[in-house]
């Protein structure tokens, strides 16, 4: 065939074509010139980023009749015979189909002998990465300690496969993806060059199609320039690679983002109809979220996001109205999905669902929302170990002096009581010693409760536990036992005006009433216990507490009541 590739034809014949590979480069170039070149080099890095380029290269640069020099003339026969891919004293050899331990042992025969017209043999293995085992074992001695005319170049993309003693023996290089504006540019030289009119756009999606491989770039453009002999449209050049335009991408992620489910599904309708790989754009999208994410938060976008400006700058548009938390929950329920999408036997609908998973999301709150809203939350806690029905001291205190006085004004329209009728043991007891009567205490104060229930039940309640514990002339004691509210309810001025009350009419005589109190721990352990317990469930219920934990992915350890 006469026709040749752009790829070959547009192959760099010097270390300065080299696009994007300068840290390489340039490091040859200076171990040319000072004669400290390695007799072991290895080249790594990803496809299409120039490593058997390069590894000519230096070849050319060795081998020249000029050299060694990091300018190599390609046009004395050396370098003529290496770019034309014939050299004898230049030997590439496909690691992948000659990996057996009996074509090493060959290769290790052959470097006996001097080179026929250069000053270096040179060996040349691409992929070397599929050498079996003992094949590198058997290259072991040799490559640590090759003869004087020989050299080794290998390359490889993944050096990770390559037994460490090999590595130990070499110089290692590492090649770069090349990245987004390198692509177009060297694309955009290579147009011109062809005469081929190619708008800006379409050279920036050839370039992104390419994931950072120059080879699979120019092959691309090849492609594109063999269905028109001067000019290709946008339009066209998608259909022709069947690639999805930039605008459908944008368009889902913006329906995401409004949640607009239904708009959603119609434009992955549309992509579905016209026959593109879902399972690509889920990637696309995918990456299209994690770019909105990097430029939301504003850090190192020209070297984080490689894409055109115009595209960052919509990028930035979109993501404006949007917080960081909520891209941040959608990119993680993406990439959650990511293998479940790529191994589906039916990616349309393994993206509907997590699109409708997506939308059921409910969007994540700010962290800083979030902690003010904790905040407010403890404070409302906090208040809540006040006494619930909001009285002040001296707010109750009124109240005690209102009701008190209401209950004097009731109590001085009943002066007709029946003193005899309410106790009839008191016709009893009202001749007994004071002795006697302190000695049956306990019935006494069991009568008079008896006589509150009936009339006070509320007040009964409060006197459960307590007792009659001295009677005199003028005065009786009554122990009140209970918690901190059990006291203050008995103490309370119209209970102590009902409970004298009560007293003179059992004794026939008006007598002082002096109340001791006596804390019970249980009760009132008890009762801080529920009440701690109720705060707890109630800050457990809360709604900030179960999304802070939703949102974290968080475990509840303890509740603490402050």
């Amino acid at each position: 065939m006469s026709y040749l590739v752009l790829a070959r034809k547009y192959r760099p014949q010097a270390f300065e074509q080299v696009v994007e590979q300068d840290h390489i480069t340039r490091t040859l170039s200076n171990a040319i010139s000072a004669d400290r070149v390695a007799h072991a080099v290895l080249f790594s890095g990803p496809r299409g980023t120039g490593k058997t380029t390069v590894a000519r290269i230096l070849a050319k640069a060795m081998n020249c009749e000029e050299g060694p020099t990091p300018k190599p003339c390609n046009i004395c026969r050396s370098c003529t015979e290496i770019t034309a891919g014939h050299a004898v004293d230049v030997h590439e050899i496909d690691g992948a189909s000659n990996n057996s331990v009996d074509q090493v042992r060959e290769l290790r025969e052959n470097i006996k002998y001097m080179p026929a017209h250069s000053l270096y043999k040179i060996y040349i293995i691409d992929e070397v990465h599929m050498l079996s085992t003992p094949a590198f074992n058997a290259l072991l001695k040799t490559l640590e300690e090759p003869p004087s005319h020989i050299m080794f170049i290998f390359a490889t993309t993944e050096p990770h496969k390559i037994p460490i003693t090999i590595l130990s023996r070499c110089q290692r290089h590492d090649f770069k993806r090349i990245n987004l504006e390198a692509v177009s540019s060297h694309l955009g030289f290579i147009c011109n060059q062809e005469d081929f009119a190619l708008a800006q756009e379409s050279l920036g999606l050839i370039a992104r199609e390419a994931g950072g491989s120059m080879r699979d770039a120019i092959s691309l453009l090849d492609q594109v320039m063999s269905c028109s002999k001067e000019s290709i449209t946008h339009e066209q050049l998608l259909d022709i690679l069947g690639v999805i335009d930039r605008k459908f991408l944008f368009d889902l992620s913006d329906s995401i983002l409004r949640g607009d489910f239904t708009t959603a599904l119609d434009i992955l309708d549309d992509i579905y109809e016209r026959g593109h790989d879902l399972k690509k754009l889920y990637a696309d999208l995918l990456d299209h979220f994690r770019n909105l994410l990097v430029v939301k938060m504003g850090k190192k976008i020209g070297k984080l996001v490689d894409l055109p400006e115009h595209e960052i700058d919509l990028l930035v548009e979109q993501s404006k109205p949007v917080s960081v938390a909520v891209l941040n929950q959608i990119f993680d329920l993406l990439f959650r999905d990511e293998s479940s999408i790529r191994l589906a036997v039916q990616p349309k609908l393994a993206l509907e669902m997590s699109l409708i998973r997506m939308f059921q999301f409910k969007p994540a709150l700010p962290i800083d929302d979030l902690i003010d809203k904790l905040d407010y939350l403890r404070q409302e806690i906090a208040s809540n170990l006040q006494p619930s029905d909001g009285l002040t001291p001296e707010k109750e205190a009124e109240d005690i002096r209102l009701e008190s006085e209401r209950y004097g004004a009731r109590n001085d329209q009943k002066r007709s009581f029946n003193t005899g009728r309410g106790f009839p043991e008191v016709r009893a007891t009202l001749n007994v010693s004071t002795d006697v009567i302190q000695a049956n205490l306990d019935d006494i104060w069991n009568t008079i409760y008896e006589h509150i229930s009936q009339k006070n039940p509320s007040l009964a309640v409060n006197l459960t536990k307590c007792s009659l514990k001295n009677v005199s002339e003028n005065r009786l004691e009554i122990e009140v036992v209970g918690n901190g509210f059990t006291i203050n309810m008995v103490q309370r001025e119209k209970n102590m005006a009902f409970l004298k009350r009560i007293c003179t009419e059992y004794f026939g005589k008006e007598k002082q009433i002096f109340i001791t109190t006596k804390i019970d721990p249980s009760e009132d352990n008890q009762k801080k216990n529920t009440k701690d317990t109720h705060l707890k469930q109630k800050a457990l219920s809360h709604p900030l507490i179960a999304d802070a934990i939703d949102i974290f992915n968080g475990k509840l350890i303890d509740v603490k009541i402050r």
